[in-house]
């Protein structure tokens, strides 16, 4: 019902206006159901609102978006639907000027925000103002994603790069944001960072030869021989993607980026001169061997070199024979080369080392002879 009565109306003509298909009209709300809105809009028939023509969202309860009292702008579908009622549309009209916000988001590259209201086989669906615009699965980031349900409710920011009203066809592109935000981040990196410089990074992705490490605007890739001072079997035994590390920028070289786990305060040389110089007996396990020797790993990052001629005084044809990975040994360092990084060991020499330490030991033992005659005399007598 309209608020004026029918014999107030009939009384002033002017109560009553003409309204024609295709018009947009004011209207009051007088009365909302679940799936309709009746309204007031001057006229002799009141206008009928479907939630169909209200929305294109199935879940949307009318009851919880308007109420009596409330104004707003409809167009006219049908002036007269048959019933003596007007039929009106608001997601039409709305639609109308949601093309032209397209239009303009379009014309002046406008970066447009909206939620993901479906997720298909080859793309993401946003409403802006009533006006669905797909994004397609290749445009919807830099890198290709299999999966993109992770989207869905998500609010996400995109530009039009089509804008076709007469097929309906609008095109959402939020890859080439993406794109100019990491040129961005990765230009403002490269004037931050130096070589030397101790920055934190995330592990991005893990190979045979090393980790990628998201440094925040470009990739760095540490290198297996850059992470340790010692031996690194594989990268997927020391580092997973999530990582969050503390890497030394080793170089720079135009867009690339080489990365360090080897920090000089942790070098194991710094010191090696004192710990391992020449005439030095000391304990370390067979990291690998060859035909001509094996190597002992003193320490992380500390390889000695065990010849096979000096494994023992007994003929060895080759290392593997008589030792085995991960056996413990005790050698004397022959040769310590700094310069090189190279030490020499031999089990060998381990044997006069001991004789001669014995020797001593027995030269600074007092003797006491008349025992000895004492426990001849013992001896004899039995």
């Amino acid at each position: 019902m309209s608020e004026l009565t029918f014999e107030q109306m009939l009384e002033d003509p002017n109560s009553f206006k003409t309204i024609h298909s295709g018009e947009v009209v004011e209207g009051t709300v007088i009365d909302v159901k679940a799936d309709e809105i009746v309204l007031n809009i001057g006229c002799k028939s009141d206008g009928i609102l479907t939630k169909s023509e209200y929305t294109n969202d199935s879940s949307v309860d009318l009851t919880s978006v308007v109420k009596p009292g409330d104004t707003m702008e409809v167009k006219v579908m049908k002036a007269n639907d048959g019933e003596g009622q007007v039929a009106l549309t608001y997601k039409r009209l709305a639609a109308d000027r949601g093309n032209k916000r397209i239009e303009e988001a379009y014309n002046n590259r406008e970066v447009l925000k909206a939620t993901v209201t479906q997720v298909l086989e080859g793309g993401l669906s946003v409403i802006v103002d009533e006006v669905r615009v797909f994004i397609p699965a290749s445009l919807v980031s830099d890198a290709y994603e299999k999966d993109l349900s992770k989207y869905a409710g998500q609010e996400i920011e995109f530009v039009i790069s089509e804008y076709n009203p007469k097929r309906r066809r609008y095109i959402g592109d939020r890859k080439q944001l993406i794109v100019a935000q990491k040129l961005e981040m990765q230009r403002e990196l490269f004037e931050r960072i130096h070589v030397g410089d101790v920055v934190e990074g995330i592990v991005k992705n893990v190979t045979d030869f090393g980790a990628f490490v998201d440094l925040g605007g470009a990739d760095g890739l540490l290198h297996i021989s850059e992470m340790s001072w010692g031996r690194v079997e594989h990268p997927r035994k020391v580092f997973k993607v999530g990582d969050k590390l503390n890497v030394l920028i080793k170089e720079i070289n135009g867009s690339k980026i080489a990365l360090s786990l080897k920090f000089d305060d942790q070098n194991p040389w710094k010191d090696a001169s004192l710990k391992y110089a020449a005439g030095h007996v000391v304990t370390g396990k067979v990291a690998r061997m060859t035909d001509f020797g094996a190597f002992i790993e003193l320490e992380p990052g500390v390889d000695a070199l065990l010849h096979v001629s000096q494994i023992s005084k007994e003929h060895v044809e080759k290392p593997s024979d008589v030792l085995s990975i991960g056996q413990e040994v005790t050698a004397k360092i022959v040769d310590f080369n700094e310069a090189d990084r190279k030490i020499s060991l031999s089990i060998k020499a381990v044997g006069s080392y001991a004789a001669s330490q014995e020797s001593a030991d027995r030269d600074e033992v007092p003797v006491d002879i008349d025992a000895m005659i004492s426990a001849q005399g013992e001896d004899d007598s039995q």
